[in-house]
């Protein structure tokens, strides 16, 4: 167990995101989200009645259909379990993503568009893990794809990740290592 050890507890909740990136025959990328929450315990709810232990509260899917640049070409959503009848009336607004570009303010545009009342706040914060997931999806499978077949990725512009986290710092070990030719000269 990578924590230490906890104090005596009793597991109360438990939320599930996961997140699948897919190949597209046609040559697209599917990136696919589905949010769990459940509880320990039954509860009375006004739309659904009594929610069961272990019955989702709240169970959504959310896929971005993105191309080769990030740009998002479609968006399905669908709530199969919410607290409330209305829930699922907010899903068309989700079309709203069609044309962004996953890239930097790309979550700020997805609040803006689709925040308090325009959205749903769980679909919403599965956008962030869904465009992580595009990037792990799209990026590496292309410059593997690149490098089977001889050639490069273009070395004339900085990598992406370059300055993204602690680990991708330009002046660091792990750029240095990665990117040698980004290394300023040494001046005599």
């Amino acid at each position: 167990m990578p924590l230490p050890s906890a104090a005596p507890r009793e597991l109360i909740h438990t939320r599930q995101i996961q997140c699948r990136g897919y190949l597209r025959k046609d040559g697209m990328w599917d990136i696919e989200g589905h949010l769990v929450d459940t509880k320990t315990y039954a509860f009375k709810n006004d739309h659904r009645g009594e929610v069961k232990p272990g019955e989702p509260v709240h169970e959504m899917w959310l896929r971005l259909t993105v191309d080769d640049e990030m740009t998002i070409r479609a968006v399905e959503a669908a709530t199969d379990h919410s607290p409330f009848a209305v829930c699922p009336a907010i899903i068309p607004n989700f079309r709203r993503l069609e044309g962004l570009r996953i890239g930097k303010g790309f979550i700020n545009k997805v609040r803006e568009l689709l925040g308090g009342i325009e959205g749903c706040t769980h679909l919403v914060e599965m956008v962030g893990p869904l465009a992580t997931t595009a990037f792990q999806t799209i990026f590496p499978y292309r410059n593997r794809i690149a490098a089977a077949k001889g050639r490069s990725t273009n070395a004339s512009r900085k990598p992406r990740l370059l300055n993204t986290c602690h680990a991708f710092a330009e002046n660091g070990e792990i750029a240095q290592r990665l990117w040698p030719e980004l290394r300023a000269p040494n001046k005599a």
